[in-house]
Order: C-alpha cells, then structure tokens, then sequence
C-alpha cells in the first residue's frame, strides 16, 4: 500500500493504481444489442403480473447486458390479450381519460374496455403506466404488438414463445 500526500489533502491518500485491476462500468454499444421476438400467450394470465413481465422484457433488465440508457429490449408480440384475467373487483374499477375539450373527461370500467372493440387496450395501458415515463419508454412501447386474438402477422420474424403459465402458479387465474 502506497501512500501519498496529495495537494490540498492534509491525511495520506491511498494510491491504488498499482493494486490490480479496477472495475468499470459496463456501458452497451448499439452495435452490440442483439433483440429477439418473443410470443406470449396471455390467455388465463393476471393482467398486472403479466405486464410486469412485458415491461422487464421490454426495458431489457432481464439481460446481463443491461445499459439503462439504451433501447436493449426484445419485440413481444401477445395474442389472447381479450382473454386476460383480472383479479379483485379491478374489473368494476372506472378509467378515465380526457377528450382535450372543457368538460371532456370520459370514463369506463375495465370490464367495459375488455368486452368492447379494442380490449387489447387493458393491456397496453398496464404495460405502459409500468415503464417510467420518458422518451426511451415511449420509444420501448413501439416494441409490443399486442392483438386480441390467436393471430398475429409477425410469423416471418419466428417468435420465441415465452411460457408464462408455467413460471409461477400465481400468474393464472381461473376464470
């Protein structure tokens, strides 16, 4: 151990050039993030723990690669998303919204949004209100394709299917 009396320090400092190697931060390049496609099968899934799920693979926190800053995560594409379960009495819970125009607020339940047009939308909006809310999530939501039925146009990309149901018995629910 060396030490070294700096100027404008009064005690020794220690010098640790000469003690080995020094750990540095691991900083991902874009030409070294490598995304793949992955299918999920939301059908009998809890919607918030199958988002959460989506928003770690979105982000890419599940790689040891991890570079907060960069857009390093997979494409998921989920089917089923008419399908989902949602536990409690969430179901009965109003979502608003705002049209832009005085008096504009709107609402409805998630049971509505579910069994309307675009029941993808429950999804969705879980996956993006667990994203923190910049830029980069913005650009990480244009990742996720989620369709409400059993088809998807994305087979040339030949998907990865991620098998939720079998991760934890607590991300099902029987209908």
């Amino acid at each position: 151990m060396n030490l070294v009396l700096r100027r404008g320090f009064d005690a020794p400092v220690r010098d640790r050039s000469s003690e080995g190697t020094v750990m540095r931060t691991y900083s991902a390049k874009p030409s070294e993030i490598e995304k793949k496609w992955v299918l999920i099968d939301a059908e009998g899934l809890v919607v918030g723990r199958l988002a959460a799920l989506i928003a770690t693979r979105l982000r890419g926190k599940h790689k040891p690669t991890f570079t907060p800053h960069m857009d390093m995560g997979d494409n998921v594409i989920v089917i089923n998303a008419d399908k989902v379960q949602i536990t409690g009495r969430k179901r009965e819970k109003p979502n608003y919204w705002h049209t832009g125009y005085p008096g504009g607020i709107k609402s409805r339940t998630t049971g509505q949004i579910l069994e309307g047009a675009h029941p993808e939308r429950v999804v969705m909006q879980a996956v993006k209100r667990m994203l923190p809310g910049n830029r980069l999530s913005r650009k990480q939501m244009t990742n996720l394709r989620v369709y409400a039925g059993a088809e998807h146009p994305h087979a040339a990309q030949s998907p990865a299917v991620l098998d939720v149901k079998s991760m934890n018995k607590k991300n099902t629910r029987d209908a």
